[in-house]
């Protein structure tokens, strides 16, 4: 049996969906803290169990008789994530899980300013010394574009920090790619990066949305702390906006550069690229 966690989330609910296309329902479970927002899991025949990652018994309870999890890994910033994940990954083992899949990030290597690298860095220590077999899937940045580009449909502009190369992958790849990874069709051992084909500056992207949008797109590099003034003025906390000021300085070293083939692999075509993602908000 193949348990998903945060199976009613984003990626973990379209990982579940891809996994139903390639196993059948009763060989698929997923481990959620509300089990009434997974009816429809249920309804289809997926085991739906209630475990959090703050609850190891219930944890344990809904890993019960899976050869592989999939952890979804925690985004609250404010949490002890790196202790929720030590919770996840002793209770697969109790288990008796074979493989943890974990959901880790591009770039989770020593020196990123990027907070979360630090306890993808930590899980995947954990990961190592458990004695099971496990996969971490380091995604490339799958977030909407809008949230790192900034309002550019409204105003014509990118203007934001300075930045570097950054394969941007759309988030429902690598569900599917997830998917084919837990069906079993690669095996894969410890860290590998799942990202779209080419890594893009924000110098790219204001060309590319210029060609589909037909009017030019401008790029305009801020100063680090006016782009935070900005961010404060415009209602976002401080503590945040230096938080999201951290991802611009990693991608400006150069953290996510890298883009890798796996992905492309997995899915057997070729990822979504900036531009087929920019295509289809502008049409949306």
């Amino acid at each position: 049996m193949i348990i998903v966690t945060g199976a009613t989330g984003g990626l973990g609910g379209t990982t579940v969906e891809h996994l139903l296309k390639r196993v059948p329902a009763d060989e698929i479970g997923v481990s959620v803290r509300d089990t009434a927002k997974a009816r429809h899991l249920a309804d289809r025949g997926v085991r739906v169990r209630q475990g959090s990652y703050e609850d190891p018994a219930a944890l344990r309870d809904s890993f019960a008789g899976a050869e592989q999890v999939l952890l979804v890994s925690g985004n609250d910033p404010a949490a002890d994530i790196a202790g929720l994940h030590r919770n996840a990954v002793e209770a697969a083992v109790a288990a008796g899980v074979r493989r943890i899949v974990y959901t880790s990030q591009q770039g989770a290597v020593p020196g990123n300013p990027y907070p979360p690298s630090h306890f993808h860095l930590a899980t995947e220590a954990l990961l190592a010394d458990s004695g099971v077999a496990w996969t971490a899937l380091r995604n490339g940045a799958y977030g909407p574009l809008d949230q790192v580009l900034g309002p550019w449909r409204r105003t014509g502009v990118i203007a934001q920090p300075a930045d570097g190369p950054v394969p941007y992958t759309d988030r429902a790849d690598i569900a599917e790619a997830t998917a084919a990874v837990l069906a079993g069709d690669r095996s894969l051992d410890g860290p590998v990066d799942l990202t779209a084909p080419t890594a893009v500056t924000f110098d790219d992207v204001a060309e590319i949305a210029s060609g589909l949008t037909g009017r030019r797109v401008e790029r305009i590099v801020l100063d680090d702390e006016q782009w935070v003034a900005d961010q404060i003025r415009a209602g976002v906390p401080e503590q945040m906006a230096r938080f999201m000021l951290t991802w611009y300085q990693a991608a400006r070293t150069g953290c996510f550069a890298a883009a890798d083939p796996l992905l492309a692999d997995l899915l057997d075509r070729e990822p979504l690229t900036v531009a087929d993602r920019l295509a289809a908000d502008l049409a949306a």
